[in-house]
């Protein structure tokens, strides 16, 4: 395995790649990756707001209601990360956290409640979107299995965030005891085999402080890492990828208004930065 950190000229200036889907309905590039000298990647999967115009013609969803269930910002919490994988779609158009059967919300049981369509999408749209989550995940088996070849395992950090005053602006927050500040979801992955690695990505969150106040860190709390992404990784590179499921609580931003709060995200991103080595070290000491 190659452990050398030290970027080629290409890789400092940083090495993206950007996929364009052609869509007559107006959809702009699909996501942004960018690789780096190391078997870590971080990911934003949903932090995409984009929708193509023959889908927003259609949709009743107010911008609004489809960015709360967004997952805005996340893609600045993974700007550290060596290896980044950006998605600028909405969830809205294709969930690519959801099997593929499930990417395209039909009706509102997928949707948190939420009619998204005014009218049923069009069958090339569906199409489309499926065919863009294809696309993606056969990219995302292509720069993993380049990433497995030169170091041998990798972590995947797949970033995400939830809501937690579902009932309105004012109401009452979730209980703390059924929504930490960081829920890692383990599900899906041989926890015993990769052990070592998610017990020092958890130690090493709760060593630090927000805003002054210690850091609720818990597993399969709210969320048990369940969505696609993992799985994929989990199933195609059993042996090689730790696929690890971060969701945020939003305490970073107002949920409802959509308003960030700068500091707060700007903590994250360090925290979740200074995962990366450790994460580097608990692969080595892997047998």
């Amino acid at each position: 395995m190659n452990w050398n950190r030290t970027p080629s000229p290409r890789i400092s200036m940083g090495m993206y790649k950007t996929i364009s889907n052609i869509d007559p309905g107006g959809s702009p590039a699909g996501w942004k990756i960018r690789l780096g000298a190391s078997p870590i990647i971080g990911t934003a999967i949903h932090s995409g707001t984009n929708v193509g115009d023959a889908c927003r013609s259609l949709m009743s969803l107010s911008d609004p209601d489809r960015r709360r269930e967004e997952d805005p910002f996340t893609e600045r919490f993974i700007a550290d990360f060596p290896t980044q994988i950006v998605v600028h779609r909405s969830r809205f158009q294709a969930d690519l956290n959801r099997p593929r059967e499930a990417a395209v919300y039909l009706s509102p049981d997928q949707s948190w409640g939420q009619e998204v369509w005014r009218e049923q999408p069009a069958e090339d749209i569906v199409k489309e979107a499926l065919a863009f989550h294809d696309a993606f995940y056969s990219e995302l088996n292509r720069v993993l299995a380049g990433i497995e070849r030169r170091y041998g395992r990798f972590v995947l950090v797949d970033v995400h965030s939830y809501n937690h005053r579902r009932d309105g602006p004012e109401s009452k927050p979730t209980s703390r005891d059924l929504a930490p500040d960081i829920n890692i979801g383990t599900s899906s992955m041989d926890r015993q085999r990769w052990a070592p690695v998610v017990e020092a990505f958890m130690e090493t969150l709760r060593g630090h402080s927000l805003n002054g106040e210690p850091i609720d860190v818990r597993e399969n709390v709210s969320f048990q890492g369940k969505g696609e992404q993992t799985r994929f990784v989990h199933t195609n590179f059993p042996d090689t990828g730790c696929a690890i499921a971060v969701e945020f609580k939003k305490i970073f931003m107002d949920e409802w208004s959509g308003k960030p709060d700068w500091g707060t995200i700007q903590q994250l991103r360090a925290i979740l930065a200074s995962t990366v080595p450790v994460l580097e070290l608990a692969l080595r000491g892997m047998r």
